[in-house]
């Protein structure tokens, strides 16, 4: 009898369990990457190794041993510290642990294991300059459940920190380079933790442009169409003046721009997996 790969006898006692799908012999399919798919987290492992790995059927740290073609033992033994801190971090929902060591282009890769916890926000303002504009609407989306703060209302420092102290993982489009300066420098808060920044994200798999033109290409809906940023402004002006409706309209229009991020970055991180694994199986497959 034949000896038979570890990897394949892993499968077969784990069975089709989360993050796994149909198993090919010595291999391990993913329908989603979690983290514990990742190895770039190790000191000295780039893409190419861990590509190196994937390719031997290593998808899942309970598959790595020292015996693997391409790694030598000063980067074994830094691929096992990884994955014995990463199974640590995992069991106590570190997500900081991961952020750290994986570059900031790859924080999707948490968004599986630790999509409960996730939160997507995005803000509106009256302006680009974060030291002459001002914050008028922030709505967070975590775990299905979505609010908004208003200025003049809720939308306080102290608001700000209690809706963030759960989230473990951040969600935006643009964020790293809007949203949260804006919310540090006009709030004195500290959003440090892992980001998953959808504008960086999507264009890894060659969707660019703005968020609405994300979702024009992967055929994503809106129930306010003609409402964008410029017109945002408008809205909370008018609300200034006393106008029914707009502050409605404006929170309406702050609240799709958040919740439509959750479509976005389920469908791209189908499309990078699949591209990384490319004989994967997705759920929708």
């Amino acid at each position: 009898m034949s000896a038979v790969s570890p990897v394949f006898l892993l499968a077969m006692l784990l069975g089709d369990g989360p993050g796994l799908a149909s198993v090919n012999p010595g291999r391990i399919l993913c329908r989603r990457m979690r983290v514990e798919n990742t190895f770039l987290g190790a000191e000295q492992v780039g893409e190419r190794t861990e590509k190196r790995l994937w390719e031997q059927g290593v998808t899942r740290w309970e598959a790595f041993d020292r015996g693997y073609r391409g790694i030598g033992s000063t980067r074994a033994e830094r691929i096992e510290r990884y994955i014995e801190g990463g199974r640590r971090a995992l069991d106590a929902g570190d997500t900081d642990f991961f952020g750290e060591r994986l570059p900031a282009s790859e924080h999707w890769r948490l968004y599986e294991s630790f999509r409960e916890r996730a939160c997507f926000f995005d803000i509106e303002t009256t302006g680009l300059d974060p030291e002459r504009s001002v914050v008028t609407t922030v709505t967070l989306h975590r775990d299905g459940e979505t609010r908004t703060l208003v200025r003049g209302d809720d939308l306080t420092a102290g608001e700000l920190t209690a809706a963030f102290d759960p989230a473990d993982l951040l969600v935006t489009f643009n964020g790293r380079r809007f949203d949260v300066p804006f919310l540090e420098t006009r709030f004195g808060i500290d959003l440090d933790q892992p980001h998953v920044d959808l504008c960086q994200t999507c264009r890894r798999v060659g969707l660019s442009g703005g968020q609405d033109a994300v979702e024009g290409r992967l055929g994503i809906d809106r129930s306010l169409p003609d409402v964008d940023g410029r017109e945002a402004v408008r809205l909370w002006r008018a609300h200034e003046r006393g106008r029914d409706g707009a502050l409605e309209r404006l929170i309406a229009y702050n609240r799709e721009d958040t919740e439509n991020m959750v479509p976005i970055l389920e469908r791209t991180v189908d499309r990078l997996d699949q591209r990384l694994f490319p004989d994967s199986v997705s759920p929708e497959s």
